[in-house]
C-alpha cells in the first residue's frame, strides 16, 4: 500500500493489487479509520465515500486536483507506466 502524502492526518494511498485487470487511476484517501476514493480521469471525482461530511470530501476533492500531477506520477513510478 504506497503511501502518497499526508496531509492534515489524511493519509493519500493507493492499493499495490487492485484487481486484474487494474482499476483505472484512482487515491484512496483515510484518516480516523473513514476512507474516500477518488477516480483522477476523466476528471477528479469521487469514486466512494465510507462515513466523510459533504463538506470534507468537497475538501479532499479539491487538495486531489491540487496535486493531481504528484499523485499521477507516483502511480506511474510505482506500476512502472510511462
Amino acid at each position: 500500500m504506497p503511501v502518497i502524502f499526508r496531509h492534515k492526518g489524511f493519509k493519500f494511498f493507493f492499493y499495490a493489487n487492485e484487481g486484474n485487470p487494474r482499476e483505472p487511476m484512482h487515491v484512496h484517501i483515510e484518516k480516523d479509520n473513514i476512507e474516500a476514493k477518488f477516480w483522477l480521469f476523466p476528471n477528479v471525482h469521487l469514486a466512494y465515500n465510507d462515513g466523510f461530511n459533504a463538506k470534507t470530501l468537497r475538501e479532499l476533492n479539491e487538495l486531489v486536483e491540487q496535486r493531481h500531477k504528484v499523485i499521477t506520477g507516483a502511480w506511474h513510478e510505482f506500476f512502472g507506466e510511462s
